[in-house]
């Protein structure tokens, strides 16, 4: 007698990836609150006195709570102990909440305040931090940017969480089928929350000509209830899952502190680990200055452009144009059809060209930088789709440390060659960005889906809780030294401020990027060499990384043909 085939949500397609929909829209939201103030540091640094060091170290406070309080190792305990539906409502609960104080620090209701005076007399020595050197406030921090740090700290705790959490829903919605084209989904989606970031922060902020910061943290605050929502709207589905199929929300065994050390004994592990935090290192910091970048290298006339290009209008317009450039990708992504796929790609390459030539039309660095997440969202899930099905999972991480190189190199030294040139500029500004854009699609489609072969199941939650763990010590390092390496290297340009020969206008966008994007570029050469390792390592002991994720299992498959026909 045939077993019967149980059919669950799992198993039919519609319902996986509505449940990854939830879950990447949730981080698309929270990746556009975590870069909500890099468009607009000159604001910042205008209206509210934030010089670079402020700004990196306010920036850098995102993983403070993560790294030195072990937060995001707890998070992982609760993920494995409690499960995905309750770790993903919390996260998007304490991301509202940390959301919420860093509006508020910037408000014009904090300045004046009894609130302000506190933290002015406050928080300026912290014991045992300050002489270990990772305090995340010093003395002379403006208080806006003292109290908007406890704010991102906390948020920053509900984006790691976040992210962990879904980390662990997708494996738990896609293990042995399309995986990493799932995570490369999620991921290009969620990069586009940069792009919208780049777009509306400084629109939001110069809303009507009234130049208002917190104007753009309370919009980042509204995207996070709306994640919220979705995260809740995740948990019912997934529930329905655990109730077809008898598997409880809880790990099968008890955690034990003793499983962490299955996990740090792994070598392949500390490399991934390592691989990450040096890569996304000179990623995610770079994100929060990219723009300052940008203007300081670029010769961008914004006052001297049309009426038109200055309008709301044009950014409307610009990033319907950057929603058609997604669309267009990802129907090419995952489309079987040939009929469809060369039509929308055609969409795809026009659309995104005529959003580049609006980005120089409008002169602006925050709409040129936008562009870096339009090529990850159309190869992301292309290269997530071949790792399923080819492997090559080490050789993409290897490819992606070199362009990761090349892109820092070419701003520190060949971008600023064109200084003065108007188009040249623009155009090697353009290309370098989709490069490094593609760089980001390379590792992630290749690293997430690559630990699960490293580590038992009921450990997985804990395993990326390391990960990003060990990620947050770079994302909360390097912030923090580009500023310094950024004011150490300018000293001229606050001299010229205390003279009155430069305005704090001029000054914001005057700084001289290359010791800080050689740093960088370093971190990409190391992040290469442990690639190379772990390609090593991997053919030695067979760990399966250069495996395909979609292995033949006759039960999956039937079921699978049994849904298709429901």
């Amino acid at each position: 007698m045939q077993e019967k085939i149980t059919v669950t949500l799992r198993d039919k397609s519609w319902a996986r990836w509505t449940a990854l929909a939830l879950l990447a829209l949730a981080m698309f939201c929270s990746y556009i609150f975590m870069d909500i103030l890099s468009p607009i540091k000159d604001l910042l640094q205008s209206t509210r006195g934030w010089d670079s060091t402020a700004f990196g170290t306010m920036q850098g406070s995102e993983t403070f709570l993560n790294v030195f309080i072990f937060f995001l190792i707890f998070a992982g305990i609760i993920l494995d102990k409690m499960g995905v539906r309750f770790t993903a409502v919390l996260s998007g609960f304490v991301m509202l909440v940390g959301a919420t104080i860093n509006w508020y620090a910037l408000t014009d209701a904090f300045i004046g305040s009894s609130l302000e005076t506190w933290f002015n007399n406050h928080l300026n020595y912290i014991p045992g931090f300050d002489e270990l050197g990772i305090s995340p406030f010093y003395e002379g921090m403006p208080a806006s940017a003292k109290f908007s740090a406890i704010g991102f700290m906390i948020f920053g705790c509900g984006v790691e969480m976040a992210g962990i959490t879904v980390s662990r829903g997708i494996v738990k919605w896609f293990k042995g089928r399309e995986m990493a084209m799932a995570m490369g989904s999620e991921m290009a989606l969620a990069r586009l929350g940069v792009g919208t970031c780049m777009i509306f922060s400084p629109l939001v902020a110069n809303f009507g000509g009234d130049i208002s910061v917190s104007r753009s943290v309370a919009f980042g605050v509204v995207l996070l209830i709306i994640a919220l929502i979705m995260f809740i709207t995740y948990f019912f589905m997934d529930k329905k899952l655990d109730a077809q199929t008898g598997e409880a929300e809880e790990a099968d065994e008890p955690f034990k502190i003793s499983d962490l050390g299955k996990i740090l004994s792994s070598w392949a592990f500390w490399l991934v680990a390592m691989l990450c935090v040096l890569y996304y290192s000179a990623i995610f910091p770079f994100q929060k200055y990219a723009v300052n970048m940008l203007q300081c290298n670029l010769s961008l006339h914004p006052d001297n452009v049309g009426e038109f290009w200055q309008s709301d209008l044009a950014t409307y317009i610009q990033y319907v144009i950057m929603l058609i450039v997604a669309a267009g990708s990802f129907a090419f992504s995952f489309s079987k059809n040939n009929k469809v796929k060369v039509p929308m790609l055609s969409v795809a390459v026009i659309a995104l060209t005529v959003y580049c030539i609006m980005g120089y039309m409008r002169q602006s660095a925050a709409a040129i930088f936008a562009v870096f997440p339009l090529l990850a969202v159309g190869i992301t899930p292309i290269l997530g789709n071949y790792v399923d099905h080819k492997g090559k999972a080490a050789t993409m991480l290897i490819f992606g440390s070199f362009l990761l190189i090349l892109c820092h190199l070419t701003f520190a030294f060949i971008l600023p060659m064109f200084k003065g040139n108007d188009v040249g500029g623009v155009v090697v500004a353009y290309v370098t960005i989709l490069v490094l854009g593609a760089s980001f699609s390379l590792v992630p489609a290749s690293l997430w889906p690559s630990v699960p072969k490293l580590v038992d199941a009921k450990i997985i939650g804990s395993a990326y809780a390391l990960i990003f763990w060990i990620q947050n010590i770079g994302l909360w390092l390097f912030p923090l030294l580009i500023g310094k390496v950024l004011d150490a290297t300018n000293t001229d340009i606050t001299a010229q401020v205390a003279q009155g020969a430069l305005t704090t206008e001029q000054a914001a966008v005057s700084y001289d990027y290359t010791w800080p994007l050689v740093m960088l570029a370093c971190l990409g050469v190391a992040a290469l060499v442990l690639g190379l390792v772990l390609k090593g390592v991997d053919a030695k002991r067979h760990i399966g990384l250069e495996l395909p994720n979609i292995q033949p299992d006759a039960k999956t498959e039937e079921a699978e043909a049994v849904a298709s026909e429901e």
